[in-house]
């Protein structure tokens, strides 16, 4: 959906009236929205509302980030952490083109966010002015929606759309540019009306009954069904209708990295986790069970493997609130269009109370041998030299699966999402699709405003950490209390794996040389500590957890440990490896 869509429509006036400027509208329509904060750059383009904002700042909390891509990627940790709409300021050009990766990440996975950013004046347009870019054909294929506001009469209808938008149907990213002359202009303001329909745009497909029956019907015939879930469970607040489903079909379900925690990780029918570095018994029984049902997730290539060796004996049934992800990669038997959180229930009625010993044991046997080739020797490696592994799994026993973890991207994210526990949905926040390196500091920033009362832990390897390391100073100014974790293996360690085990060690560019990180955190003002002694690690980790303030903890892991099992690319899910 992007702006070609129908032009709002406006509302009738109430019967009082103000005039105020277009700056003002947009501050008006973020407090009528419930935005408490937001996240930003200043800069000349946006500066007449960074004007109107020094009267708001009692309202409305601005976080000052050191880059924009630092922004967006806070607002989405807010987002992910709050289930509410993050919210970005970027003044034009290079400001707004900084967005783009953040736009992109957010976009793949389905993330609400708002960003506003500012351009020259209107008159300018299309005359290579100062930082002007065309922002709107630039982000086009990476939002939601995107709209140029060149008139302030249009600010509070466009932005009563956008986040309508944003946080409908399968949430994404939105993008309103406003000239400069518009946040100038007065003009006659007639209050905020939400918006809760646009003609145009159905978010939320109708919900076939027929179908719903049709998959019922294959579940209670099943003898092997298998559920695989993404993180539509979770947008769909949907995570108590879930486990009544399972719980009363008796299914083992498995996650992808985005679903993870919407299932608590020690619930008997979570049989873990699906993918490329999935556990060893949800990747091989995928391609023995009969029926395959697919709840809120998009059969992305990592979790699939080679489809034309996927799933082929399964009939598969499919929820998803986007029909258009029904049949792009996976042929489905029979599709359940719409929102998980009304049609889980739906089925629930109709599917037969049941328990599954046999093929749950099957699971079970599975994760025995993964245990035994795999697991122990990971979080228990002989010699000197700690593991990614053991690592978490020495955090595991300190939060007791109570904490948000945000990730960033590489083979620690794939070690966090296997050995990380969880017991709260909204507790892994990680870049799925777009696998975004420097993903996780900036994350972990907004997810902290979104879960104030939570533990926030950022797990980060040292070629991530440094792409968005600026951050550090956000997290200084603003005495965010997140707690760093970083595990470096001095290397870029996922590419590194794929060459050694395809490319025959030719480690091309992948040694990587860092600053003393403890050292970098002090010039911020930030306490730390780091150590490559398994005697001193959990100490530190506590050390780490129980300090108030933001903590910076560097563990020096294994330079060419490998994340196992593995699924090789162009190979079936039941090629997986364990060593």
């Amino acid at each position: 959906m992007q702006s070609t869509l129908q032009q709002p429509q406006k509302v009738a006036s109430p019967t009082k009236t103000e005039t105020i400027s277009g700056s003002e509208a947009v501050l008006k329509a973020l407090l009528a929205e419930k935005v408490d904060t937001l996240f930003g750059y200043p800069g000349g383009a946006i500066m007449p509302i960074y004007d109107a904002l020094y009267d708001y700042r009692e309202k409305l909390q601005h976080i000052l980030v050191r880059h924009e891509q630092g922004a967006i990627h806070a607002a989405q940790g807010y987002a992910r952490s709050s289930g509410r709409v993050g919210v970005v300021f970027t003044t034009s050009g290079p400001g707004a083109t900084n967005l783009v990766t953040g736009l992109a990440d957010a976009m793949i996975d389905s993330t609400p966010v708002v960003c506003i950013t500012g351009q020259v004046f209107a008159h300018l347009l299309g005359t290579d002015a100062f930082q002007e870019t065309d922002v709107i054909n630039i982000t086009t294929p990476v939002t939601k929606w995107n709209y140029q506001v060149t008139d302030a009469t249009e600010l509070p209808h466009v932005l009563a759309k956008a986040f309508y938008i944003a946080r409908s149907g399968r949430p994404g990213p939105v993008l309103i540019d406003i000239s400069k002359n518009a946040q100038l202009q007065k003009f006659e303001y007639e209050g905020y009306t939400p918006c809760d329909h646009i003609r145009s745009y159905r978010p939320k497909p109708i919900v076939r009954k027929e179908y719903l029956e049709e998959a019922a019907k294959l579940i209670n015939a099943a003898e092997k069904p298998f559920v695989v879930f993404g993180q539509g469970v979770v947008l769909g607040n949907a995570e108590k209708e879930f486990l009544r489903f399972i719980e009363k079909a008796g299914i083992p379900a498995a996650w992808t990295i985005m679903g993870l925690s919407a299932l608590p990780t020690d619930h008997p029918l979570n049989v873990g986790m699906l993918g490329m570095h999935g556990n060893y018994g949800p990747n091989v029984l995928t391609n023995e069970c009969d029926v395959l049902i697919a709840v809120g997730m998009r059969f992305d290539d990592r979790v699939t493997g080679r489809l034309d060796k996927y799933a082929k004996q399964a009939k598969v049934i499919h929820l998803d609130i986007d029909p258009a992800e029904i049949d792009k990669n996976v042929k489905t038997t029979v599709p359940v269009w719409g929102d998980c959180k009304e049609t889980l229930p739906l089925l629930t009625k109709l599917v037969d109370q049941k328990v599954y010993p046999q093929w749950l044991d099957t699971f079970n046997k599975y994760k025995k041998d993964e245990e035994a080739i795999c697991i122990h020797p990971e979080k228990n490696p002989e010699g000197d030299v700690l593991s990614m592994a053991e690592v978490i799994a020495a955090l595991n026993e300190l939060t007791k699966g109570d904490a948000v973890i945000v990730t960033d991207v590489g083979q620690h994210q794939m070690v966090a999402c296997r050995y990380a526990h969880f017991n709260k949905t909204r507790s892994n926040i990680t870049s799925g699709g777009l696998g975004t390196m420097g993903f996780a500091l900036p994350a972990a920033i907004g997810a902290k405003f979104g879960a104030p009362e939570r533990q926030v832990i950022a797990v980060i390897g040292d070629g991530g950490f440094q792409m968005t390391i600026q951050e550090l100073g956000t997290v200084m100014q603003n005495k965010v209390d997140i707690k760093i974790l970083i595990l470096n293996n001095h290397f870029l360690g996922m590419v590194r794996q794929w060459q050694q085990l395809f490319n025959e060690k030719r480690y091309s560019f992948v040694d990587i040389e860092s600053p003393d990180f403890v050292q970098v955190a002090k010039g911020y003002h930030i306490d730390g500590f780091a150590t490559d002694k398994r005697e001193a690690l959990k100490a530190a980790l506590k050390t780490m957890l129980d300090h108030n303030g933001a903590y910076l903890l560097e563990v020096s892991v294994g330079k060419e440990d490998n994340v196992f099992p593995m699924v090789p690319q162009g190979c079936s899910v039941s090629e997986i490896r364990l060593k």
